[in-house]
């Protein structure tokens, strides 16, 4: 058994959506768009598509965005799309009648689509106070959460980030 380790479980989030009615190379088509942009950016590119796999991968998105400033509380601005992926999920077959009593098979494809949210405004060394402030740790020698509550923006506007990619 393979046993996944999340890295920086306080810095990413992630929807998953799974028995989507649609083949997983039709949906990778769109993923691969997609992958590795802002969250304003990834939603005006899936706004603009004219494929059908759009409508569900926009709503994953927007509903791991909406997981990430409920609950760990994130801007959306600072989201960039880590992970994105595809995978095949099961078919669905069904039976339709024919002519002289006879039936067609149709199997219908399904596919199950991951979408992890980075927040790239954190950097290790806030990433370790936060960890410390949930874990409420106050011992001599560590992080005192009174003292590091504070945080810092990074403004990814002025400095390129994402948008320089091409």
């Amino acid at each position: 058994m393979i046993k996944k380790i999340k890295k920086n479980r306080y810095t990413e989030v992630y929807a998953l959506g799974q028995h989507i009615c649609m083949s997983a190379h039709k949906a990778r088509r769109v993923i691969d768009q997609i992958r590795g942009r802002s969250y304003e950016e990834t939603m005006m590119i899936l706004e603009l598509m004219p494929y059908r796999a759009c409508y569900p991968i926009l709503k994953l998105v927007y509903s791991a965005a909406a997981n990430a400033s409920h609950n760990m509380g994130f801007n959306e601005r600072n989201l960039v799309i880590s992970k994105a992926e595809v995978n095949k999920s099961t078919t669905v077959k069904k039976l339709k009648p024919r002519a002289r009593g006879r039936s067609y098979p149709i199997k219908r494809p399904t596919c199950s689509i991951t979408i992890v949210l980075k927040n790239i405004s954190f950097n290790e060394e806030e990433c370790k106070r936060y960890q410390y402030t949930i874990l409420g740790v106050n011992k001599s020698g560590w992080l005192n959460k009174e003292t590091y509550t504070d945080m810092t923006c990074y403004d990814m506007y002025n400095n390129g980030g994402v948008w320089d990619k091409k």
